[in-house]
């Protein structure tokens, strides 16, 4: 089991933006198949304004193809339109599940 996290650090003012942005993937991931969302916004972070995303999947190769299916999705489309707008920069990290 893997947990892929992905990292979004915002413009000022825009969290709650992507926050929602997030919530509408949440549903349309999990009527994909590519699970649960979890979504976290900071309360004490290395940097403000962070909004952060996570979700648990069985392989890496599932979560690929899933995430590749998803991207050409119409919903999938308009829900992440403009996101780059309220973002200075992101990142991905990927962690094996031990236990």
């Amino acid at each position: 089991m893997y947990l892929i996290r992905d990292i979004m650090y915002c413009k000022p003012g825009q969290v709650r933006a992507m926050v929602d942005k997030f919530k509408q993937l949440s549903k349309l991931s999990k009527k994909m198949g590519l699970g649960t969302m979890r979504i976290m916004t900071d309360i004490s972070a290395e940097r403000y304004w962070t909004v952060v995303s996570e979700t648990e999947t069985k392989s890496l190769e599932e979560y690929s193809e899933l995430s590749r299916k998803s991207m050409s999705d119409k919903n999938f489309q308009k829900s992440m339109k403009g996101y780059h707008d309220l973002i200075d920069h992101g990142r991905r990290e990927i962690y094996m599940i031990e236990k």
